[in-house]
């Protein structure tokens, strides 16, 4: 593939809800512009751009795949996106790096909650969006109602191009409103036709909604326009340029993927209207360790620099770096500059990436998107660029892990490989994390939902051959007390030789849980010497790390020293701190012990017509609703819920509201478990120990 400039490319992201046919559509795309020489099919797991065998097993897209293409003199690089929301990352890093978005969109199914959310991040983004209405050859296809589901949830910019000829098996053309002629269909090939007499009622309807979005984009054309003249097809094109290209103007675009009618067309359509990367405003970073801010343009003129938008695992390859050169130009083997890490790189070969294939380039130019592999310090969301000019660019945002499961490994012995294979997985996917909670032991993963951690445990398995077991985490629990109480412990032995003798007397006190352990000293007239008063401490210390309910850690206990007594020969720190620790256990059990869970805050975000199944399901879950405050046309419910009824949240909520709710959620505090709940806590913890 030959080098571009930055005018003579486009950046395209397929964005939609999941099933939407993104897919199928970069498929019919690439074999248009002869890329390819047969369309593949999802059901065949053979197309280019889902190639991953997770992808092929289950029929969705779980990764951003690069395609690029050339049209009409012009190089079209294609990103395919998933749909589906636990892959929300991918959407997101891509259109951090598109200057276009093409919103796919079902004939059948209409505008869907995926549409919505996608839609909202094109338009964070702020780039140029277009809707393709796709599957028209599909029973009960009807783009009108699509039209008006669009308008009406989108507003009034979203502007019909298209016309359809027929829906349904009968779709078999299109009219193009903006350029008034009609294309019928013939396998591959388009031939202009007559538009049909029924059809040219409709298209002057559209031409109208077109006449005025035009006129608004120029206050010549508005004035030529109010006065009723005639505005020339040269006008009118101009107009829709810099409507669309400004965010004024959504073109709506209709046809069949699987079929490949209208893709051309839609091609076209890119190619004329869309924004190559020299028309979007210059990007603006910061200087390293500043906030001072930095501006480029996208020109191979400028100084270099380029973000990282995707790290790819292989265990084969090693790692692919996707990056986007925002300015200047790069060239294979040569050295650059991760300023984001302060840390030099040596490039080998730069690729242009089709799906898993590598094309080798000599070099890549502002605008456009290439990767590079086995860099050693970089990673997604840094900076690269020159030491003696460097800037760092704005990094992606992308969203916080909503569900976490402790994971184990399914052999024994398994724990290392499991360990750095999901650590290469986590440099890969920026919304995935894992801890490791020292509390409980367990190893924990963070996603966006179920979907994408066993999608995860998956690649697992597949590239570094170990497997994982996934379940819910442990709750790390506390144990404390809720009474006073005076106890004796007495460490005595005598086997031959010295023995042991330690002996003390406790007062056992609760204390705010917030603090966890007090300790003082009241011993007077040396019954227990000064230099075995720490032991006893030490003692009482590591007694707190099992409680004696269920054998969490204690908190909000106070325990005073005041008698006991010492042996000349046979006492020692050993024998107090054992001491020390049998009495506080003993103390323990006889002060009334309680079980403590830790409580969340909660932030639920929803439209106001799930408030009602919101609140009552947060209440089955032992919550407490704090308030509710309207934001942004969205109700943010705040309350306090255990942090045992949350761990499927995810799931749950985004099931209840159809995907259309968000939450987030941080610590609050610890507060007695019910007993009925305290009861089957500790006996379950007793079970385990058994």
């Amino acid at each position: 593939m030959k080098n571009y400039k930055s005018d003579m490319i486009r950046n395209i992201g397929l964005i939609g809800h999941s099933g939407s046919g993104k897919t199928s559509l970069a498929e019919a795309m690439l074999y248009n512009a002869g890329v390819i020489d047969r369309i593949g099919k999802i059901d065949d797991g053979n197309t280019v751009c889902d190639y991953d065998p997770e992808e092929i097993k289950r029929k969705i897209s779980i990764s951003t795949t690069l395609a690029p293409c050339e049209w009409k003199n012009i190089k079209i690089n294609i990103l395919d996106t998933p749909g589906y929301f636990d892959f929300v990352g991918e959407v997101k890093s891509t259109l951090r790096v598109v200057e276009n978005a093409v919103l796919v969109t079902c004939a059948v199914s209409g505008v869907e909650v995926g549409t919505e959310q996608v839609f909202k991040y094109a338009q964070e983004a702020g780039i140029p969006r277009f809707f393709f209405v796709n599957k028209m050859d599909r029973e009960n296809a009807n783009f009108n109602k699509v039209l008006e589901q669009i308008r009406e949830f989108f507003g009034p910019k979203a502007v019909p191009f298209q016309l359809p000829i027929g829906a349904e098996a009968n779709f078999n053309g299109i009219v193009d409103v903006v350029a008034q002629k009609a294309y019928t269909f013939d396998g591959k090939n388009v031939k202009e036709s007559p538009i049909p007499d029924e059809l040219k009622d409709e298209m002057e309807n559209y031409r109208s909604m077109i006449m005025e979005a035009v006129a608004e984009t120029d206050d010549d054309l508005l004035m030529k326009y109010l006065e009723g003249e005639e505005l020339t097809q040269d006008e009118i094109q101009k107009g829709l340029r810099i409507g669309v290209r400004q965010g004024d103007i959504y073109p709506i675009l209709c046809g069949s993927s699987l079929e490949n009618k209208g893709i051309s067309l839609l091609m076209d359509t890119i190619v004329n209207y869309s924004a190559s990367p020299a028309d979007r405003p210059d990007e603006v970073g910061t200087k390293p360790g500043s906030d001072e801010e930095v501006t480029r343009k996208c020109s191979a003129d400028e100084p270099f620099s380029a973000l990282v938008f995707k790290t790819m695992a292989d265990p084969y390859v090693g790692k692919l770096t996707l990056f986007k050169v925002f300015s200047g130009s790069l060239k294979s083997d040569s050295t650059v500059y991760n300023v984001t890490q302060d840390q030099t790189e040596k490039l080998g070969q730069i690729y242009v990436l089709r799906g898993k294939k590598q094309e080798n380039v000599t070099e890549v130019f502002a605008g456009d998107i290439a990767a590079v592999a086995k860099l050693q310090h970089t990673s997604t969301n840094d900076t690269l660029g020159l030491k003696d000019n460097p800037i760092i660019l704005k990094p992606i945002e992308f969203p916080k892990p909503v569900l976490t499961l402790a994971a184990a490994p399914k052999s024994s012995g398994d724990e290392e490989k499991i360990s750095s294979g999901l650590s290469r997985l986590m440099e890969e996917d920026k919304t995935f994390e894992v801890t490791k909670n020292n509390e409980t032991g367990q190893l924990l993963v963070s996603g966006m939902g179920e979907i994408h951690l066993e999608v995860l445990s998956a690649r697992l398995s597949n590239k570094f051959g170990s497997e994982m077991v996934l379940d819910t985490p442990a709750v790390p629990y506390r144990e404390t007390i809720r009474g006073t109480t005076k106890v004796e412990g007495k460490h005595k032995k005598q086997s031959g030789g010295r023995g042991q003798y330690g002996h003390v007397w406790l007062e056992i006190q609760p204390l705010d849980i917030e603090k966890e352990f007090e300790f003082e000293d009241k011993i007077f007239g040396g019954v227990v010497p000064k230099q075995y008063v720490p032991a006893v401490e030490k003692g009482i210390r590591e007694a707190l790390k099992e409680g004696v309910l269920a054998g969490y850690p204690m908190v909000g206990v106070k325990a005073i020293l005041y008698d006991g007594s010492y042996h000349p020969v046979d006492s020692s720190e050993m024998a107090f701190k054992i001491a020390g620790s049998m009495a506080f256990k003993k103390g323990a059990a006889q002060a009334n012990p309680v079980l403590l869970e830790p409580i969340m805050d909660v932030t639920v975000v929803v439209p106001d017509n799930y408030m009602g199944d919101i609140i009552g399901d947060l209440n089955k879950r032992r919550g407490r609703v704090l308030g509710m405050e309207p934001k942004d046309g969205m109700q943010h419910i705040k309350a306090q819920v255990p942090m045992a009824e949350m761990f499927r949240y995810a799931t749950d909520l985004r099931s209840m509201t159809q995907g259309r709710g968000s939450f987030s959620f941080s610590f609050s505090h610890y507060e007695e478990v019910p007993a009925p709940i305290a009861e089957k806590v500790i006996a379950q913890a007793q079970e385990n120990k058994e």
